[in-house]
């Protein structure tokens, strides 16, 4: 599943139903600012707790494939649950000189790992 909407530069795209935690729902928002780089949003809804997941893990990180085949870590994503909503929210910001090509989540016990762990949520291909 994909769902790809172009508003003045602006990507998003949602994420694809995952075999891991299949409630999670979310998207990316990909935007080049005045700079001329890329602002890459992500926002997710029913992200269970990493430490929840079977193997448990520390953390989740996001990950940038560019278009040259470059995987590369951007970041932790982090997690809370709202005072007035049992969902589990997360949010992610990062900004990249590269495009991204496709964007991932895995679970890791680092936050610094160099390569990707087992996938959790992932979109298509931009």
């Amino acid at each position: 599943m994909m769902a790809l909407i172009f508003d003045s530069c602006t990507a998003k795209v949602a994420f694809m139903t995952s075999q891991v935690v299949p409630a999670a729902r979310g998207s990316v928002k990909i935007k080049k600012d005045r700079n001329h780089n890329y602002v890459i949003q992500v926002r997710l809804d029913n992200l269970s707790e990493v430490k929840r997941l079977q193997p448990a893990r520390q953390t989740y990180v996001v990950w940038m494939v560019s278009g040259q085949e470059v995987t590369k870590n951007i970041g932790q994503i982090h997690s809370s649950s709202g005072t007035f909503s049992k969902n589990l929210k997360a949010s992610f910001e990062t900004v990249s000189p590269v495009k991204p090509y496709k964007i991932f989540i895995t679970a890791e016990d680092d936050v610094n790992a160099q390569s990707p762990g087992m996938y959790i949520i992932a979109t298509d291909n931009f």
